[in-house]
């Protein structure tokens, strides 16, 4: 297989193969029907979530060993796009790195577009399991491995932002066009009223009073990350009196290797931008990158190469009473990544002119490389390294379970800095719970509010063969999105090959 046709593969299933808002369960498709995992994950699934569960057991008679691969979900959410206009998005996405589909957008839909992201703000996460093992023994305790796929954008555009990205040169911010035909080279003003003739001749829009592009940007923000993580934990009792009173510590770690790195916001402080991409994504830097410190063009072999390197900490401590009712806390992700390739912070310049045409979808995600490109909408300078801190957080959860077949609970989740690519952006809060039916079906539901989430009702189905030896499942964050098209989110997540002996 090509190496470009392999990254496009891979991306495509990294991020529509994936998990929506994936630091709230993180790779356990079984817990994103019940919106809530703190004390209902076991096995490699509390990896990243609570350790201390690996000394919980698997749940299962006989059972210690757990094994899973390719266990993922799809997913993205607005606060202001109706679930209409996300499908737009992912398929223009879907498109874009398929190259199924090349036609340029219209004038007209560049238009709509820009109108639409305009303060709408968009989110996706994905995450996806390549393999997850895990042994827990009643001695020795839990001990749990997986390699895991992280994706996430976010983006709030102001409106002459969105304007400028989905139609480049030809925006309202630009009052002058320069027009080519043949030989002929003129400027006309940018009225609105230009035939599309007329508009597909346009080499360079030109501004007459240019402004600063902290001025321009003020109030947008993007956000992009991509990290490949080897993630490792280990959870075992520590103090026991009978079955009453029992409580358990864990801790787990992990190796970071990111493939991008995109960190953009625009305040009352000014304009703050870091990057540091992979070679695969083919962003031509111009010029500039043969006087970066950090320049790196490599782009052999089958993955994408890596950009920077890092590590993540993980503490969690629970307690079970009576067997029934669990009550977990824990801190995840401490830790940071180090990028020493493709480095580039952004110059505060003023923007007079632009060559750049305007996305050619409704896909936001391709905004990157029309900022960063050479002669692009920023203004970049290379930078030898920089170090950011993981999108770190604190969790809470509890959960009770009276009987063998019912269980429910609740489950908080705060960032430690919001303002970190992958970080949620405000506390989440969800309730939810699970009913087995004749022992092998799981019905799961709950509630999340909160965070970026207006209200969401998860619902999720889980089948358990073979008293837990093999078990398979599907669910939504939110059921909503299959009954009315104004619902802010599009997420379906399944698993087929957990395995236990």
């Amino acid at each position: 297989m090509k190496q470009r046709h392999f990254y496009s593969f891979l991306l495509l299933t990294v991020f529509f193969s994936t998990a929506l808002f994936s630091q709230t369960q993180s790779i356990a498709y079984p817990a994103v029907g019940k919106g809530v995992a703190t004390t209902f994950v076991t096995d490699y699934h509390c990896l990243g979530i609570n350790t201390s569960a690996l000394g919980w057991g698997t749940g299962f008679k006989d059972k210690k060993f757990t094994m899973g691969s390719s266990e993922f979900s799809m997913g993205m959410y607005s606060d202001s796009l109706s679930s209409t206009k996300l499908k737009s998005f992912y398929h223009s996405v879907a498109n874009n790195i398929t190259k199924k589909d090349t036609n340029t957008f219209d004038w007209n839909k560049q238009r709509n577009a820009a109108a639409d992201y305009a303060q709408a703000g968009i989110a996706v996460f994905a995450d996806y399991n390549w393999l997850g093992f895990s042994f827990q023994g009643k001695k020795f305790g839990g001990f749990a491995f997986n390699i895991n796929e992280n994706y996430s954008f976010n983006a709030k555009l102001n409106q002459q932002t969105s304007d400028i990205i989905f139609r480049g040169k030809l925006s309202n911010y630009f009052d002058s066009l320069t027009v080519v035909f043949g030989s002929d080279t003129s400027t006309i003003a940018n009225n609105g009223n230009i035939s599309s003739d007329t508009l597909s001749h346009v080499i360079t829009g030109k501004i007459s009073s240019p402004l600063q592009l902290s001025t321009i940007t003020n109030g947008s923000h993007i956000q992009l990350m991509w990290n490949r993580s080897y993630n490792f934990g280990y959870g075992r009792k520590i103090i026991a009196i009978d079955s009453v009173f029992e409580i358990y510590g864990g801790i787990g770690g992990r190796f970071i290797q990111s493939m991008a790195m995109f960190n953009m916001n625009s305040d009352a402080n000014g304009l703050q931008m870091y990057s540091s991409i992979t070679p695969a994504f083919n962003i031509n830097y111009g010029s500039i990158a043969s006087i970066n410190p950090s320049n790196f063009q490599s782009n052999s072999g089958l993955l994408p190469k890596s950009v920077g390197n890092g590590y993540g900490v993980d503490l969690s401590a629970s307690v079970i009473i009576f067997k029934k009712l669990k009550v977990a806390a824990s801190v995840n992700n401490i830790g940071s990544v180090t990028y020493t390739r493709n480095v580039y912070h952004v110059k505060d310049s003023l923007l007079g002119n632009l060559s750049v045409n305007g996305l050619s979808s409704y896909d936001v995600t391709k905004s990157i490389d029309q900022l960063l490109k050479d002669n692009g909408i920023l203004t970049i300078q290379g930078t030898e390294k920089y170090v950011l801190k993981n999108a770190s957080n604190f969790r809470f959860g509890a959960s009770f379970q009276p009987f063998k077949f019912l269980h429910f609970g609740f489950d908080m989740i705060a960032p430690f800095n919001k303002e970190n690519p992958g970080s949620i952006q405000n506390a989440i809060v969800s309730f939810g719970g699970e009913v087995i039916i004749l022992k092998r079906i799981a019905l799961s539901t709950g509630y999340y509010g909160g965070g970026i989430y207006q209200s969401n009702i998860p619902m999720g189905i889980n089948f358990i063969l073979k008293d837990g030896a093999y078990e398979f499942g599907i669910s939504s964050r939110d059921i909503l999105r299959f009954f009315t098209s104004n619902a802010h989110s599009i997420s379906t997540a399944f698993g087929f090959a957990r395995f236990r002996f």
